[in-house]
């Protein structure tokens, strides 16, 4: 393979992801109209996420341990799709053919060299962890909703129990589907470390358009039935040779944020953790009462509420970042930041700024509704 060369074409066409995203996928459906049923009605999520998958691909060609982590989580989640490995032979021609295209101007034989490498090796990867998870893992896992607790106008906590265990490391997520919604999946972070009785919860804000996640807010009920893909994410908890812990987490980025610091609570280690759990108002705060709790039932966390948009609130206000940065230095602390891209970002930005080496820095990008 050749890094540069992807790297170098592929810098091109990223000014122009939405139009090259959509002429993939007609590309993809006009050549081969029999996989357009694999898909969901509309296609405007589905064309971001592949986009943000490819990216996350090009710029981890330097990461070969990394990047075959991640392609292999997404080799077994395709499983649910339905997808098998004659169909990475049409993605791949539709792909190079978008590429060929957008990146006219610079075209040659040997960066199509490049790309056809690249994306054979990702997709043997992918293809081989599907083949090696088919035989012990299902495609999806059903779960029924035993538990539906409407917190805020628009955020609810859900538990569920899937009828096979599901097994998942403490701070990934999982892709759900509802009846409502055939082939439409959209992910959302587990909430809690692995439990004896397999329920694991979920925390679900419903965005405006939002398909599944106004369905599991607004219309879900106990007893109903839901479909999960296996679990993905990279945002584990990581050995921390003893040092303390800085959690931040904004809206329900709270949610494997929660998972991590059960994890290593029931772990039976014993660092500090600093949980900043920020909201934009008082009432947004909508897992405050359970975090107290745990607060009670383990004096090395620490948890403090931080509102942005609420000058009447009788806390600590401000933005999480900036609020950050009000206490002492993190540098010999190991982090973890999840919650919407921007802050996530101004907050990783802030901390390698003091001292905190990227290594010591987990996040993970989660597509879809949060």
């Amino acid at each position: 393979m050749n890094p540069r060369l992807v790297k170098e074409s592929f810098s091109v066409i990223e000014p122009v992801a939405d139009r090259a995203a959509a002429y993939f996928y007609g590309r993809l459906f006009a050549e081969n109209p029999h996989l357009r049923g694999m898909f969901p009605p509309a296609m405007d999520v589905q064309r971001d996420r592949l986009f943000s998958a490819l990216t996350r691909v090009v710029w981890s060609l330097d990461s070969p341990d990394s990047l075959a982590s991640y392609l292999g989580q997404l080799g077994r989640d395709h499983r649910k799709y339905g997808v098998i490995a004659e169909h990475y032979t049409a993605v791949g021609n539709a792909l190079l053919a978008t590429i060929r295209r957008f990146a006219a101007d610079i075209w040659n034989t040997e960066i199509e060299a490049a790309w056809v490498a690249a994306y054979t090796a990702a997709a043997n990867l992918m293809i081989d962890s599907a083949e090696s998870d088919a035989g012990v893992s299902p495609a999806w896992w059903l779960a029924e909703v035993v538990d539906h607790e409407r917190r805020t106008t628009d955020i609810a906590v859900l538990t569920l129990r899937p009828t096979q265990r599901l097994p998942y490391t403490a701070g990934q997520y999982v892709n759900v589907q509802t009846a409502r919604w055939p082939r439409v999946w959209r992910t959302f972070s587990i909430a809690n470390a692995p439990r004896e009785d397999n329920t694991i919860r979920l925390h679900v804000r419903g965005v405006p358009g939002g398909w599944v996640s106004t369905a599991l807010v607004r219309h879900t009920r106990i007893g109903d039935t839901l479909m999960l893909g296996p679990p993905i994410g990279t945002m584990i908890p990581h050995e921390s040779g003893g040092r303390d812990i800085l959690c931040v987490a904004g809206g329900t980025g709270l949610a494997p944020i929660k998972a991590i610091i059960d994890h290593v609570i029931t772990s039976g280690r014993r660092p500090n953790i600093h949980l900043l759990y920020g909201a934009r108002t008082a009432e947004d705060l909508y897992d405050l009462p359970d975090l107290i709790r745990m607060e009670s039932r383990f004096p090395w966390l620490r948890v403090l509420p931080v509102v942005s948009h609420q000058p009447s609130y009788d806390g600590m206000r401000g933005h999480l970042p900036e609020v950050m940065q009000r206490f002492h230095s993190w540098a010999e602390h190991e982090v973890y930041v999840c919650g919407p891209p921007a802050m996530v970002h101004e907050t990783v930005g802030r901390l390698q700024a003091s001292g905190v080496p990227l290594a010591r820095i987990h996040r993970d990008v989660v597509q879809g509704e949060r």
